[in-house]
């Protein structure tokens, strides 16, 4: 399995904290690699990137300017702007980029910049954050309003500024995501003090942090991708790396209701088919259902014979990928942030757009399941997420290919 392109995202933004080599190992092969190598080339950093690994080298971290043309094509960029200001004293970014399903706001990032000392104004769509005087230890709240739980990236933002600060920071309802995780032991390693105490992470600042490296965990969006794959297509699938304990248990436990057998192996996961049945389901936090295989889900629940519901708790609403799979011949319907799904569809092959990565994801899936060909627009946003998604399936059995347009 390929890193995971969240961790990995987190973790490059981290890179840039220490003006010490920093290697981060089994980096994916995505698009998304290539717009970070340039967001750390365009600070003054030395970045290289040899196909397995990447190396950043931050001693001469010159600007914290973003260009916008690439901090709007990745979701983090507030967490860069956060590690520039902290280098730098200055950081000026765009609005994120990334996936576009749902209104994303960056409120919470420009709230923690404030807490640690910093002056920040938006205007025409750019955050400019200045500090005078240094960064000082703060206390900060992740949790996000309207009751969709602790943000990650607000999260991120606040650890890479804590690591920074003069004295100890506070960092109050953090997120419990890998990402998070992967990112603290990662500043950890570059000698930051970081201690959890009843849902707060402590952290003391350091002046100066040490050379690290870490390696990025298999990527569990796309091993359950993979998994959902060969549900949808009635086929076996072994998928090499993570183990069943380190996917979701909100993730596992579904496929477990939906009929899905998972066994586990020796560092593999494999599925055997079964009848599949129809379920309720909510995402969450982790270790909750995932967000990001919302749509891969509803993709294999319109092929599971009776009623299925999904409620969406993590975005105010996720349900890009609903027309295309109306278009196929799906039964589902979205209201708020509730889809319907009846099964089982007879899916017939036709024209679809997928216009973000995971709902372009379920479209390909859909299209596995359904008679005819079927091509899918939107290949920019699968190579942002996945390492030749056309090519495994293709391993697989599937009748695909991929082409530029």
């Amino acid at each position: 399995m390929q890193g995971s392109k969240n961790v990995f995202l987190h973790l490059a933004s981290a890179a840039l904290l220490s003006a010490h080599p920093v290697r981060l190992h089994n980096v994916p092969r995505i698009t998304d690699t290539g717009v970070v190598a340039d967001i750390i080339g365009a600070a003054g950093a030395q970045v290289s990137f040899d196909g397995a690994g990447m190396d950043v080298h931050a001693a001469d971290v010159t600007s914290g300017v973003i260009p916008p043309d690439l901090g709007g094509m990745i979701r983090p960029t507030a967490c860069f702007g956060a590690a520039l200001l902290a280098r730098t004293g200055r950081a000026v970014f765009p609005m994120p980029g990334g996936d576009a399903f749902a209104v994303r706001r960056i409120d919470l990032h420009l709230e923690a910049m404030r807490a640690a000392g910093a002056e920040v104004r938006t205007a025409n769509g750019i955050v400019s954050a200045r500090i005078r005087t240094g960064l000082c230890g703060f206390s900060f709240d992740c949790t996000t309003p309207g009751g969709f739980g602790p943000s990650l990236g607000a999260t991120v933002t606040a650890l890479l500024l804590a690591a920074s600060a003069r004295g100890e920071s506070r960092v109050v309802s953090p997120s419990g995501e890998p990402e998070v995780h992967a990112t603290a032991e990662l500043l950890r390693r570059m000698g930051v003090p970081i201690e959890a105490e009843n849902g707060v992470l402590l952290v003391e600042g350091r002046d100066r942090l040490a050379p690290a490296a870490a390696r990025v965990p298999a990527d569990r969006m796309a091993a359950g991708t993979l998994l959902l794959a060969g549900a949808i297509t009635n086929g076996r699938v072994e998928v090499e790396d993570p183990t069943l304990d380190s996917l979701p248990r909100g993730f596992v436990d579904t496929l477990a209701d939906v009929g899905l057998k998972l066994t586990r192996g020796i560092g593999t996961i494999r599925t055997t088919p079964s009848d599949l049945h129809p379920v309720t389901v909510e995402t969450g936090v982790h270790p909750g259902y995932p967000t990001d295989l919302q749509p891969q889900l509803v993709a294999l629940l319109t092929q599971t014979p009776g009623t299925s519901r999904v409620l969406e708790r993590i975005y105010a609403q996720r349900a890009t990928h609903v027309p295309g799979l109306v278009a196929l011949g799906a039964d589902v319907t979205a209201r708020g942030q509730e889809l319907t799904i009846t099964g089982r569809s007879r899916l017939r092959g036709t024209t679809v757009h997928g216009d973000d990565i995971r709902a372009a994801t379920a479209l390909v899936l859909a299209a596995l399941a359904a008679r005819g060909t079927t091509r899918v627009y939107g290949v920019r946003h699968l190579r942002r997420g996945y390492e030749d998604l056309a090519d495994t399936l293709g391993a697989l059995g599937a009748d695909i290919t991929e082409e530029d347009h």
